[in-house]
C-alpha cells in the first residue's frame, strides 16, 4: 500500500486517511526508513478499517454534480434559516447573520461577531444531523469553544447529541 511521507520536526510518528482517501505518514527526520516500515506494518488493520470507512463515506456522500449543488444550495437556504429561527427560541440565541457556503472541510461556523455560516453540503445528511450542526454552532455564540459548558448546553436542547454528530463521522 502507498503512502505520501512528510518528514518534519516532530517527536513521533502519525499516519492518517485525509477525506479523499490518501494514507500520509508523518515521520521526524531522525527515524530510520525501519523505523517508518514497521510503524506502518504496526497499523495495517487500522489502516484499512480507516480507508475502508472513508470509502463507504465518499459513496454514501458522494461529490454532487452542478445541478445537484444547487439543488442542496436551495434546500440549504430555504430550511436552514429556518431550523436557526427555531433552535434559536428554543435556547434564548439569535446569530446576528446567517450564510450559506460550499466548505467542503466544515459543515459550520460561528464568528467572534455572532454569524453562522453553513455549508450546503450540510443539507447531503439526515435531518437530525443538521439540527445538530444548527444547535452546535448557537451554541458557540454562548461558549466560543467547545468545553464542557459548551457541551452541556447543546445536550440540553439535544440529549442524544453525540449519536446526531456521528452520523456526519465517517
Amino acid at each position: 500500500m502507498d503512502y505520501e511521507l512528510i518528514r518534519s520536526n516532530r517527536r513521533t510518528l502519525a499516519l492518517e486517511v485525509t477525506r479523499e482517501g490518501r494514507v500520509v505518514l508523518r515521520a521526524p527526520y531522525r527515524a530510520t526508513q525501519a523505523q517508518i516500515d514497521a510503524f506502518f506494518t504496526g497499523r495495517r488493520q487500522w489502516l484499512e478499517e480507516s480507508l475502508a470507512k472513508v470509502q463507504a463515506h465518499r459513496a454514501a456522500y458522494p461529490e454532487p454534480d452542478a445541478i445537484q449543488a444547487a439543488r442542496l444550495k436551495a434546500q440549504a437556504l430555504a430550511i436552514l434559516p429556518e431550523r436557526v429561527a427555531y433552535y434559536g427560541r428554543r435556547m434564548g440565541l439569535n446569530p446576528t447573520a446567517i450564510t450559506i457556503t460550499g466548505a467542503k472541510t466544515r459543515f459550520g461556523s460561528c464568528s467572534s461577531q455572532g454569524h453562522i455560516a453553513f455549508s450546503w453540503r450540510l443539507m447531503q445528511y439526515p435531518p437530525e444531523a443538521v439540527d445538530y450542526v444548527v444547535v452546535h454552532e448557537l451554541a458557540h455564540l454562548v461558549h466560543h469553544n467547545h468545553s464542557g459548558a459548551f457541551y452541556s448546553l447543546v445536550a440540553s436542547v439535544l440529549p442524544d447529541h453525540a449519536q446526531r454528530a456521528a452520523l456526519l463521522r465517517y
